[in-house]
């Protein structure tokens, strides 16, 4: 645990004048206020007030007093782009108490389960995003020459996007992060930066950050970075994939590893599966929060310009087309989780789903190897295999019914979390789209 003398230390050594005390609201939007850091102090005593009501969706009305955002001085991140300023991932008090409605503080609450349980969670995260300029008809990809009708991994494509993504990746070399893999994604304009794999704390509070930078830089070269699950029909959607695993608390060892398995995976692994597939219905709605979320979540082929995206809940070795691909021994990968979803709420609910299925010794059933985006949906149900929700309003159907995912959330947050998406839900129910007025407006 960092102390206030040793962050004292860092800001004198690395010139840092000023100070943003951050934490996400429900959707994962990121709240700060910028206070100079010769008031260090006086943050780490009292923290940061801010108008709950006004912050976002944090369980305040406006007759209510201010929360107060207190720093976790370990998560101090020097912005690379603007030295002298630090970013500090912070947890809500009220009344000088942790707030049930802090996200963080729900991941802290659910780590620290693990933790009495002698489990440490840890995961890394793949979180895809788009490169686009904005018009006066919508958003179009931002490189005009980026046409081809399969992108992927195409060099000449990533090259003129070389000066945004060195630009990256420095910076994430500069935080001391780790970026090992990065390329152009399946569709146009579409890009994935992946690093090293941390605690489940540290890896939510880096990805908070990471979304904040891709914006930030984007928005430097006059583009917009979003990590909108869809915002292309006919182009591949946002994925933000968790290669999760669970290790000793004491020794530091990967309990999901077993080298004599052909999956590389320990019994605990498999049940942790057999807990993910026991309540992916309901916990989509965490991991895939949006409507749009699930216009990503179709049945398509396998190539460019459809989806890669799960549908059917299942699990199989290293198979894109499964809800949980085995990657490589060790460590399993979940595609539930998109571009939107909130790091900390994700990483809360996958949490609780895989201890519940370690707690109760859960099978994960068989292991399906083939391209499911090629077996008739007939066929897959005849032999038991289950879709995920198709909908927002069909996720949330099963998330007040999932006592494991609600009691993970808190009771009270997790009823507030349903009303929220239902009324996004009824509000995009209620609205008329251009499809609806091109298809229907000459009707008899």
């Amino acid at each position: 645990m960092a102390t206030v003398r040793q962050v004292t230390q860092t800001l004198t050594q690395k010139g840092i004048e000023f100070l943003l005390a951050s934490f996400v609201e429900m959707s994962g939007a990121s709240k700060a206020k910028l206070v100079p850091a010769t008031h260090l102090n006086d943050l780490v005593a009292e923290g940061a007030g801010f108008a709950g009501f006004a912050a976002g969706e944090m369980g305040r009305g406006p007759h209510h007093p201010d929360i107060i955002a207190i720093p976790d001085l370990d998560s101090l991140t020097v912005l690379p782009w603007r030295r002298n300023v630090a970013w500090l991932a912070s947890n809500v008090n009220v009344d000088g108490k942790p707030w049930d409605y802090c996200p963080r503080t729900i991941l802290m609450r659910m780590r620290a389960r693990a933790r009495k349980l002698g489990c440490v969670f840890k995961y890394g995260v793949e979180p895809e995003f788009f490169l686009v300029r904005k018009t006066d008809h919508g958003i179009e990809p931002a490189d005009p020459l980026d046409t081809l009708a399969k992108p992927c991994y195409d060099q000449q494509t990533l090259s003129r996007s070389l000066d945004f993504l060195t630009t990256l990746l420095t910076s994430l070399q500069e935080l001391g992060w780790d970026p090992y893999a990065n390329d152009h994604e399946d569709a146009n304009c579409q890009f994935e930066i992946n690093w090293r794999f941390s605690e489940s704390l540290t890896t939510a509070d880096h990805h908070t950050f990471y979304k904040y930078m891709v914006r930030t830089l984007a928005e430097q070269r006059g583009l917009t970075a979003t990590f909108m699950p869809k915002p292309f029909a006919r182009l591949t959607g946002n994925g933000a994939h968790f290669h999760m695993s669970l290790w000793d608390a004491k020794t530091d060892q990967n309990l999901f590893l077993n080298e004599k398995d052909p999956n590389g995976l320990s019994k605990m692994a498999y049940h942790w599966i057999g807990g993910l597939k026991a309540h992916a219905k309901a916990y989509i709605a965490v991991t895939a929060p949006t409507v749009n979320s699930y216009k990503r979540l179709i049945v398509g082929a396998p190539r460019s310009g459809a989806t890669w995206a799960p549908v059917y809940i299942s699990y199989g070795g290293n198979n894109r087309t499964q809800m949980l691909r085995l990657p490589g021994p060790g460590r399993v990968e979940d595609r539930t989780v998109d571009g939107s979803s909130n790091p900390y709420l994700a990483a809360t609910v996958i949490l609780a789903a895989g201890l519940d299925g370690i707690a109760r010794k859960l099978a994960p059933g068989k292991q399906n190897d083939r391209n499911l985006y090629e077996v008739p949906v007939e066929t897959l149900k005849r032999e038991g295999i289950e879709l995920l929700p198709s909908t927002l309003d069909e996720a949330l159907d099963e998330l007040e019914q999932d006592e494991v995912i609600l009691d993970a959330m808190g009771r009270d947050y997790a009823q507030a979390y349903i009303r929220v998406k239902r009324d996004e839900w009824k509000r995009y129910h209620n609205s008329v789209s251009a499809w609806e007025v091109e298809n229907y407006l000459g009707v008899h």
